[in-house]
Order: structure tokens, then C-alpha cells, then sequence
């Protein structure tokens, strides 16, 4: 116990800037314009007028990039780790998964391409893509996983005025036909994964593409494919566009007015909608969110692994490239030293590249954070006793403003050392971060865990925490880009005159906002234009101002549903608590309004459910504990525990279960790209267990 007294002790807050950032955090962060509980809120820094472009005169995406190579040329851009092999590993349950091993040199390193370099590619490919027809102003489309060929694709459109269509990669092949028609582009670039496996059974649907162009150096039988669509290699997209007859052809650059790109979201209900964005407007909202990012610049290595055609990767990364950070390229199955794709000792590519910077959406973080806990579980006494004793001295150190350094040496070294040991700053989107989750990765990763909030709508800007900020449960101040007001939605209980602080449902507006949704005019009606000319959109979300002006997300209008008894129930608000419950890995509330209680469907923690079944004597298949009704039960109990703990109300707390042996992914089908539940297909999928649950059965 010495250690912890020496921790206790030793006075750490004189060797940080804690003062100055107590100040700061505590300080005034918006307000009203009018004086009025409703708003609109601005940030106090740029108070008098937002915000529209971070480098005078670059209003185009194409021009903050050439910005960026005057600056950075001969510095590393985009790196990519060598894939020099690949193996198959049989599980247990007879599943086949592909296993990358660096220890057996099937994982090379990371390979970079300079600031020039990409320059160079840029030219070729955009003027490839011009001599196979494609035209200034008509859309092309991108459907591929996250890597650098995605970014070089993206910036050689901007160069060339080709505005782009991006469709997450793991979209289904319904909804990836929808949106290509419907956006009616003649080119498309992807990869020979997703064209193999996604493409080639629609690709006779598609009545405008012709020609596909697969950025990998992989060979692919060219038989099978529709009379009329010619298929191509980037590279011999870049040879051709490399030809003198060819470069020599004048471009046509962007306006601030065109459109940049049609961003389709994978939503949670329905078809996707393809949102308009123009470069003024993305060039507005990275405006905003870099003034958050302190100290951006070329020292910073940023790791891309988030689809690239979810706004808040994309925006990320545009961004690190302008400011001259690397980034090396990953995914979800790479990332660290215990993704599913790694084998056992080897080296995921946080590891490998020691990134400064990240993104994340909180069901990653949550995956972070609960893997530790249960290694701390696996911990003799001691050293449990330990972890815990200075896990809770650093948190109380944090809340006065103050650091634990010892703590971070001796006690979070290895935890900060998954990914990679040098984050400085991660940032947090797309869905609301639990505050144990955050708290724990401001401990345990040494690092301010910036959460933000914003919509594809705004470019993904609308607020941003600071980083001395660290407070729980909120997502900061509007951005320097945009404005934040509060409209009341009496229904569900929600104004501007609420107690202690004004609530009510939140609106956007800046140079930021959309222009609304590509060919579906009559779903704008939550976009529009006041007096002065600015637009706003209308989130759905509802929020609360706190008095330094910053924005708790307390609820969501499509969320809420009415119990028979006449008791709102919000069902983001339930599953958000009940992440925190060790049983559960995800969770989807539900409710009918014909009814007066609430049910569940779980993806359990695989591990923990499994300890528990065998101390109840249950050695069975997973599968098969997941179906035991005494399971059901037990998790029952660890969610009324967890519930009544947190105080939910009594109609609040689901009352029966469904256990899901398959995890919820993209790829299922159940959950968006961000991982956000997808309630409609939830509820498909589950319609056999909600009318058990509900008729008793």
C-alpha cells in the first residue's frame, strides 16, 4: 500500500496546468444572442458572426488540399500497412475467419505516400476519370471500405468537379441499388471484394453505370458482367489519365456553391437518403470542429478506420490532411492487438503506428472499456486492489482539475499501450457516450476524450467538448461554425421554461447546414432558411442547455413511445443505462403503446454470460444458453440491479428479455455503419419474440 500513499500524497496538481484549466473549463463557453432560455446559442470566442472558412480564400475542398501540398509536399499523407498474406483460422464452432499475422511476416509495415505523391495520383486519376467520360457537375459514385485509394478518389472529384456519391460499404444490395439509380452515376469506383461479392448480382439493375473502376492491385475475371459496363483498374485509370493528350485538358474546378458530395446514410429506418453537401458547407463545418483540436498539425498521425462514407471520418480526415498530419490507414478487425483479425501475439496496427489521434463511435469505446474491466476482474486480489485504489484516486484528481502522473506510469501504461501509447486526443461520435466509458477512457488512456454531437445534415459539426472539459454526459458548446436553439415540444414534456435549464428539441443553423436530401424534395421539411438567409435544420434530437452553454443530448423525439397507462418511456435513454450492465454487450429496448410494460433484446458478453451459466450448473452451446430460460432470467436480474442502481422509473425497466447468440454489426444489417440501432429491421428480426413477450407465451 505504499504505493497508493506515495500516489495519495505526493501534491501532482504542482507539477500540471491545472489552475488554468479548471479556469477554463469552468468559464462561460456560449450564449443567447437574444437573451432569451431558448437561444440561439453562440460560441463567446466567435460570438459576433460564424465562422465560414479556417483559411482565407481556400472555400474549396480542392484548394484547402493544394493548400495543404505547398505546405507538406514532401511529408508522409497516406500510409497503408503491407498485407503480404493471409490465413484461415477454424474457431470452434467450425466458423472460418481470416487471421493477418505479423509475427509470421504476413503483416508488414506501414508504406507512405508524401503530400507530392499523392498530388501526383490525384492528377491522373481525375483526368483518367474525364478521358472515360466523366463530366464537371454529374456525380460519381464511390462504394468501398475504408482505405487511402477511397481519400485519393475523393480529392481528385473535388479537383475535378465531379460530385461524389459515397454509399457505406456495407449496405445491402437493395439499398446500394437505390442509391446508385437513383443518383444515375455513370462511373463508380470500388473494390474487388465488394464487387465480387455485392455488386456483380445488381450491376444488370444499374440503367446508367459504364464503367467500374476497382482500386485494387488484384486481378479479376472480366466474364459475367453485363454487356455495356466496362470494367477497369485504378491503376490503368491513373496510366490513362498520365498521357500528355489527356493532362493536357483543362480543368474545371468547383465554386463554393457546387456540390461536393451526396453523402447516403445508412439510416435507421427506411431506404437511404442521399444528403447534399456543397463545398462552402464542408469547408464551414471542418472549420468549426479543427478550432476544438488543439495544436493539429504535422506531428500528429491520425489512424482511419471508421467508414470513410460516414461524415464524421470523412470530415476527420480531410481535416488532418489539411493541417499536415499523416494518416495510416486500419479497421475495426486490425485495430488493436486483440481485434478478431489478429492473430494471438501479433501486432494490431494501433500498435504498429502509434496514432496520436483518433476517432470513435461509443460502441468501439465500450468495447475498450469493458475488455479491461474484465481483465481487471482476472487480476489476483492485489493487484485488483491496487488498480482500483488508483483508478479512484485519478478520478477524483480529475474532477479538481489535477492529474495522477504516477498513475499514468505505473498503472495505465499497458492499458494506454493498446492503442499504440501515444493518443493525445480521441473524439467521439455518432451516438451518445456513457459517462463510465468516458471516465474511463480520460483515466485509463491519459487522454481528454473530446465528445462531440452533429448530423450528416451539418457536415457532423454542431458542438464539440473542450479539452479541459471533463464533464460527463455532455457534448460542449456550438462550434465556432454554427448556432444551437431550443424549440419546445410540449408533447413530450420538453421547454424552454423547464427547471433548472431550458430543454426543448434542437435546431442547427450556419453556413454548415445541408442543402437537404438529393431528389427527394418532400423530405426537407426539417431543413429551412430564416429572415437573414441562414439555414437550419431540425435534429429530432432534444437537448439542455446548461448554464456555460453547453448542450446535453437528453432525448430523442422518434425514441419516445407512450405506454397504455400513459407514461412516456424514452428508449435511448433505457439502452444508454443499460450498457453499463457487465452481462450486456448491446441492448434494444422496445415498447408497444398498446401495452404498459417494456421488453429487451440483448447480445450478451459472450465470456460473462458463459461464467454465470456454469456456476448455475448450465454447460451447454452458446446458442443454447442464450435460449435457457434461467439465462433470461439472470440477465433480468442484472438489469433490474443496474436499473434500480441509476434510478429508472419503475415503467422504465424492461421486464422480459430475448438473448441474441449473433452480435449485431453493419453486416447484419441490424445496426448503421455508427453502429446506431436500426429499430425497424430490429423489430422485423425479433417479431416472432415481441409477440411472445407481449402474449405471455
Amino acid at each position: 500500500m505504499w504505493l497508493y500513499t506515495l500516489i495519495t500524497f505526493i501534491p501532482w496538481y504542482f507539477l500540471t496546468d491545472a489552475g488554468k484549466k479548471k479556469a477554463m473549463a469552468k468559464r462561460e463557453k456560449a450564449k443567447s444572442t437574444t437573451g432569451k432560455a431558448e437561444g440561439p446559442y453562440r460560441c463567446v470566442e466567435n460570438f459576433d458572426n460564424l465562422a465560414r472558412e479556417d483559411f482565407e480564400g481556400k472555400d474549396t475542398l480542392d484548394k484547402l488540399f493544394e493548400h495543404a501540398v505547398q505546405r507538406f509536399g514532401n511529408t508522409d499523407c497516406l500510409g497503408t500497412r503491407e498485407l503480404l498474406n493471409e490465413e484461415n483460422e477454424t474457431q470452434p464452432s467450425g466458423k472460418i475467419f481470416k487471421k493477418v499475422d505479423q509475427g509470421s511476416l504476413i503483416l508488414g509495415e506501414y508504406r507512405w505516400l508524401s503530400y507530392d505523391e499523392v498530388d501526383q495520383i490525384i492528377s491522373h486519376l481525375g483526368s483518367g476519370l474525364a478521358a472515360l467520360g466523366q463530366q464537371p457537375k454529374s456525380t460519381i459514385a464511390i462504394f468501398c471500405e475504408t482505405r487511402a485509394e477511397w481519400m485519393i478518389t475523393a480529392q481528385a472529384c473535388f479537383r475535378r468537379n465531379f460530385p461524389l456519391v459515397t454509399l457505406y460499404a456495407t449496405l445491402g444490395e437493395e439499398a446500394v441499388a437505390y442509391g446508385l439509380n437513383e443518383c444515375g452515376a455513370t462511373h463508380l469506383i470500388t473494390s474487388t471484394e465488394l464487387l465480387e461479392t455485392k455488386l456483380k448480382s445488381i450491376l444488370p439493375e444499374m440503367h446508367n453505370l459504364k464503367h467500374v473502376i476497382y482500386v485494387d492491385n488484384k486481378s479479376i475475371r472480366r466474364t459475367g458482367y453485363p454487356e455495356g459496363i466496362q470494367i477497369h483498374s485504378m491503376q490503368a485509370v491513373q496510366e490513362l489519365g498520365a498521357k500528355p493528350d489527356n493532362l493536357s485538358i483543362a480543368v474545371q474546378r468547383p465554386q463554393p456553391t457546387d456540390l461536393a458530395v451526396v453523402m447516403y446514410t445508412s439510416g435507421s429506418t427506411g431506404q437511404p437518403k442521399g444528403v447534399m453537401i456543397i463545398h462552402s458547407n464542408l469547408i464551414a463545418g471542418m472549420t468549426g470542429q479543427c478550432e476544438r483540436i488543439p495544436g493539429l498539425g504535422p506531428k500528429d498521425t491520425y489512424i482511419g478506420y471508421l467508414p470513410l462514407a460516414h461524415v464524421l471520418e470523412m470530415t476527420a480526415e480531410i481535416s488532418c490532411m489539411t493541417y499536415g498530419c499523416r494518416i495510416g490507414y486500419s479497421s475495426p478487425q486490425t485495430l488493436s492487438d486483440q481485434s478478431t483479425k489478429i492473430k494471438k501475439g501479433s501486432k494490431g496496427d494501433c500498435s504498429v503506428l502509434g496514432p496520436t489521434l483518433m476517432a470513435a463511435v461509443p460502441e468501439i469505446m465500450d468495447r475498450i472499456y469493458k475488455n479491461v474491466m474484465n481483465k481487471v476482474q482476472e487480476m489476483s486480489y492485489v493487484q485488483r486492489t491496487l488498480f482500483k485504489l488508483g483508478y479512484n484516486y485519478k478520478l477524483e484528481q480529475i474532477k479538481m482539475g489535477y492529474d495522477a502522473p504516477l498513475c499514468n506510469l505505473l498503472l495505465f501504461k499497458k492499458v494506454k499501450a493498446q492503442l499504440g501509447g501515444n493518443i493525445r486526443m480521441m473524439l467521439s461520435g455518432g451516438a451518445p457516450l456513457s459517462s463510465a466509458t468516458q471516465r474511463f477512457m480520460n483515466i485509463c488512456f491519459c487522454c481528454p476524450v473530446g465528445q462531440g454531437y452533429g448530423l450528416t445534415e451539418t457536415c457532423g459539426a454542431g458542438t464539440i467538448t473542450e479539452v479541459a472539459d471533463y464533464s460527463t454526459g455532455r457534448v460542449g458548446a456550438p462550434l465556432i461554425c454554427c448556432e444551437v436553439k431550443l424549440r419546445d415540444w410540449v408533447e413530450g414534456g420538453y421547454t424552454s421554461q423547464d427547471q433548472p435549464h431550458p430543454r426543448g428539441e434542437i435546431m442547427i443553423g450556419g453556413p454548415n447546414v445541408t442543402m437537404g436530401y438529393y431528389k427527394s424534395e418532400h423530405l426537407n421539411n426539417d431543413f429551412w432558411v430564416d429572415e437573414q438567409g441562414q439555414r437550419w435544420f431540425c435534429t429530432g434530437d432534444v437537448g439542455e442547455i446548461h448554464p456555460d452553454g453547453c448542450l446535453q443530448i437528453v432525448d430523442r423525439k422518434k425514441d419516445l413511445v407512450k405506454l397504455q397507462a400513459g407514461e412516456y418511456v424514452s428508449l435511448g435513454k433505457v439502452e444508454s443505462a443499460l450498457k453499463n450492465c457487465p452481462l450486456i454487450e448491446n441492448i434494444c429496448a422496445y415498447a408497444n403503446s398498446d401495452q404498459n410494460y417494456v421488453i429487451s433484446f440483448v447480445v450478451p458478453n459472450q465470456k460473462q454470460l458463459t461464467i454465470l451459466a456454469n456456476k448455475n450448473g448450465i454447460s451447454v452451446a452458446w446458442e443454447e444458453i442464450c435460449n435457457h430460460p434461467a439465462m433470461e432470467k439472470e440477465v433480468l436480474k442484472a438489469i433490474k440491479e443496474v436499473a434500480t442502481s441509476i434510478k429508472l422509473q419503475r415503467f422504465e425497466i424492461p421486464v422480459k428479455v430475448r438473448l441474441s447468440p449473433e452480435p449485431w454489426t453493419p453486416e447484419t444489417g441490424l445496426v448503421t455503419d455508427a453502429f446506431k440501432l436500426k429499430r425497424k429491421e430490429l423489430k422485423n428480426h425479433f417479431q416472432t419474440d415481441i409477440e411472445r413477450m407481449y402474449g405471455g407465451k
